[in-house]
């Protein structure tokens, strides 16, 4: 079993952890949305006259006020709270490209009965939207954007997750692919699988380059089993 002190490494046949609830990251990690962010973000860059790829480096993972926050941070917050609701419309009603990472349909078959939220940056009717176009099921327990009062990198919203379903952080393990997320995880003192190429150079304690390579069985305990396919 690996704990937040051991030496990242990619995934291999080895046992990854057993862990009692997981708690799962969105976009990047269940649902392939970058061509949305890449379309919305990158005319809000152009917009706002800032590089695009730069711009597209502090997007993931976080709410989109404090993406603006980083990138224009004499702006006001006000200002910044306004125009991300203007952008979560966009991308709500935008879902062309919008797919299931590879194995991200048969993993949430395989933990449906098994302790487990969803912790995303989207508010609810993105989320719902982007889980319903790439054709997953969208978790009982949801920690969205108006759940929280802090954006990624704060723990704030793992740590809700993990109280919600009834778990110490210490038993909870985190699917994530951005660094925004990564280190909210570890803040909130939680073991970390990185999801797809994002993840790796962000320390998670796993890595793999998608869903298809982990599978998930449970022990007498119910405790949840993880180790790559």
């Amino acid at each position: 079993m690996l704990s937040s002190s051991e030496t990242p490494r990619a995934a291999t046949a080895e046992t990854i952890g057993s862990f009692k609830a997981l708690l799962l990251d969105m976009d990047g990690t269940l649902v392939n949305s970058d061509a949305v962010v890449e379309r919305v973000w990158r005319g809000w860059a152009v917009d706002h006259g800032l590089d695009p790829d730069a711009t597209l480096k502090v997007v993931h993972g976080r709410q989109g006020y404090a993406t603006m926050a980083v990138l224009l941070p004499d702006r006001p917050m006000a200002q910044n709270h306004a125009e991300n609701r203007l952008l979560l419309a966009q991308e709500t009603a935008d879902l062309d490209g919008v797919v299931p990472i590879p194995g991200a349909p048969a993993f949430m078959d395989a933990i449906a009965d098994l302790p487990h939220a969803l912790v995303t940056s989207a508010d609810e009717g993105l989320a719902r939207a982007r889980m319903n176009a790439a054709g997953l099921r969208i978790p009982e327990v949801r920690v969205t954007a108006e759940s929280v009062g802090a954006s990624k990198p704060d723990p704030e919203g793992f740590l809700k997750g993990a109280a919600e379903l009834g778990f110490d952080p210490a038993d909870c393990v985190v699917f994530e692919d951005s660094e925004a997320g990564i280190t909210a995880a570890r803040a909130a003192g939680m073991r970390v699988v990185g999801v797809g190429p994002r993840a790796a150079a962000f320390a998670p304690d796993a890595h793999v380059q998608d869903l298809t390579r982990l599978r998930v069985t449970a022990d007498a305990t119910g405790t949840a089993v993880f180790a790559s396919a």
